[in-house]
């Protein structure tokens, strides 16, 4: 009776040990969610950001080509008259970890027009690859009494590092291109208004890789817009190409701390486990009171 007694103490403490560390590894989760969710933008700002509500102010016009692309920041709101066929080109970074989206609005004119209009949405990487949208509509169709059309763009996360025949998102610069691909020919040329907010979230360690790029692609493309961005710190920031705070390059994932408590709980479940199962040390032959 003693041994199961002494047995049945250690099972209690090995558990309560065990519930100790699950509690410190609820903690650490609880605090890497706090930061991920303050890294990231709330759902708010993404849906006011959508309505051009309290997205920042941006650039007023845009590139015709890869080389002239209009830089722009993430929650930032890019406007630009054009008339319809033009290429319409913007740049703006996206770091190791984030899930960009990319969202555009034409206004068409109010004039008569002669027919649907078909417009796209594409985004590419600093490779100019044109890269993969997870979920959203890039190209729609507009009727021919249609006043706006609306294109989305979700892409995959960015990596901080991928195979050479891969074609996965790498940090660095992404170009967002508007046109139309489809239009009757009576209807070149007609005036359109259009807006551009592009916004990330950080997926955290979920999505991390081991290994990272030896540096961000970026082209440089972009600096030759003469467009003034609303401060100066801002200017320098797409100038460079970089996202504000710089690129983190991947050297730094909530990975490491989930891997760090996983081994914790590993150690003590081991040594509970041990003092649960390795007995009285009292030979079973020999009564207990001997």
């Amino acid at each position: 009776m003693r041994s199961v007694r002494n047995v049945t103490a250690r099972a209690v403490r090995a558990a309560g040990l065990l519930a100790s560390a699950a509690a410190l590894a609820f903690a650490g989760g609880v605090a890497g969610a706090g930061a991920a969710v303050a890294d990231s933008p709330s759902p708010s700002t993404s849906a006011s950001a959508s309505e051009g509500g309290d997205a920042a102010k941006g650039p007023t016009e845009a590139g015709t080509s890869f080389r002239t692309a209009t830089p722009i920041a993430l929650d930032q709101r890019a406007t630009a008259s054009a008339s319809t066929g033009d290429y319409l080109y913007w740049v703006l970074p996206a770091d190791t970890g984030q899930r960009v989206t990319v969202k555009a609005k034409v206004t068409l004119p109010e004039t008569a027009r002669h027919g649907a209009a078909t417009w796209q949405l594409d985004v590419y990487d600093g490779l100019r690859r044109r890269q993969a949208c997870q979920y959203g509509v890039t190209t729609r169709a507009a009727a021919k009494g249609a006043g706006t059309v609306e294109l989305s763009c979700t892409l995959r996360t960015v990596r901080g590092w991928a195979e050479q025949w891969a074609n996965d998102p790498l940090p660095g610069n992404y170009y967002v291109r508007l046109t139309v691909v489809g239009l009757s020919q009576e209807d070149l040329g007609q005036p359109v208004q259009t807006e551009v907010v592009a916004s990330a979230t950080d997926t955290g360690g979920a999505q991390a890789v081991d290994g990272k790029l030896s540096a961000p692609l970026v082209p440089g493309a972009g600096t030759a817009s003469p467009t003034p961005q609303p401060s100066a710190s801002a200017q320098q920031q797409a100038a460079d190409g970089a996202p504000d705070g710089g690129w983190s390059s991947g050297r730094w994932s909530d990975r490491w701390v989930w891997t760090a408590v996983g081994g914790v709980l590993a150690a003590l479940a081991g040594v509970g486990g041990y003092r649960m199962t390795r007995g009285s040390g009292r030979p079973a032959h020999l009564p207990p009171g001997a």
